[in-house]
């Protein structure tokens, strides 16, 4: 009896529940796989970065003489000395105005996101989708299709070549509405608003208090996109200044680079002020990472 048991009984091995050799090796393969285009895309990445390191720290004769991706004599600090010093420290100037542009056109474009966005998402009235709707064209359309409408806008006004030429159309970011209102949607629940409403906040109170806390991710990317975006920004610049003190730093980097020809000397100096200028980029992605780790519920009630 026992033995008719024992034929009936099927032992199931690993193998046959789908776990036997191929199934780690599948995973080791997928794996490998992985980790090598990541590897491709970092190298990818990172050599412009690497080369710029190292062009910055050579002289002039230097940079085209020797291997361009390893050092020769090192004159990194030399050249700092002269970019900074170069024409009264006309760099530092132009970095300053990059940092205003940036960062202080991004907080006003991320606040000013948020409100909308929120807006969009927690309260109903007429035409909501329409402007929603609208928001999204804006994000379809380029730049640069707008560059020439807004020169002949802010030549109407004479506003061209001054520091709100470049300013105020930087604090537009239909990106960040879209973003913005949907997550708010998503993490702004409506029982903690009227929670705040019962208890006597009013609306900017509330928006301040409670829902900009949890949309803080949301409100970190937005502004670290709208940061890149104006840091990097060349063709409103183009169009807009003359002024060489109001210059960005990669408009005015490219300024100096038209004139190598002329002035072969500031090839050294574009380089190193080409490092320089990416450094602001790196420290605000590094200090602004840590909010995406943060929880969503930072502005819930105990």
């Amino acid at each position: 009896m026992s033995t008719d048991v024992e034929k009936n009984v099927s032992v199931k091995t690993p193998s046959d529940r789908g776990q036997g050799p191929a199934g780690p090796r599948e995973r080791v393969m997928s794996r490998t796989v992985a980790m090598v285009i990541m590897g491709a895309f970092t190298l990818y990445f990172l050599v412009p970065i690497w080369w710029l390191i190292v062009a910055g720290s050579k002289d002039q004769r230097s940079i085209l003489t020797t291997n361009p991706l390893w050092f020769a004599d090192f004159h990194m600090l030399q050249n700092l000395g002269d970019l900074f010093s170069y024409r009264d420290g006309v760099y530092l100037e132009w970095l300053r105005n990059s940092i205003l542009y940036a960062g202080v056109g991004g907080a006003v474009a991320t606040l000013l996101a948020g409100m909308c966005g929120y807006a969009l998402a927690k309260y109903t009235f007429r035409g909501r989708e329409a402007i929603f709707n609208l928001v999204l064209g804006g994000v379809l359309v380029p730049a640069t299709a707008l560059a020439l409408p807004l020169f002949l806008l802010f030549s109407k006004v004479e506003l061209t070549n001054t520091f709100w030429a470049v300013f105020l159309p930087s604090i537009v970011s239909p990106f960040g509405v879209y973003l913005t209102r949907i997550f708010a949607a998503s993490s702004v629940s409506d029982e903690l608003l009227e929670a705040a409403r019962l208890d006597g906040a009013s609306e900017v109170r509330t928006f301040f208090t409670v829902s900009i806390r949890l949309m803080a991710p949301a409100l970190i990317t937005v502004f670290l996109f709208q940061f890149v975006t104006i840091w990097n920004n060349f063709f409103l610049p183009l169009i807009m200044l003359r002024d060489e003190s109001l210059f960005p730093v990669t408009f005015g980097l490219y300024s100096w680079n038209t004139q190598l020809n002329q002035l072969p000397e500031l090839r050294s100096l574009v380089l190193i002020g080409a490092l320089v200028s990416i450094v602001p980029l790196i420290i605000a992605f590094l200090s602004l990472q840590r909010f995406w780790r943060s929880g969503l519920a930072a502005g819930s009630v105990k």
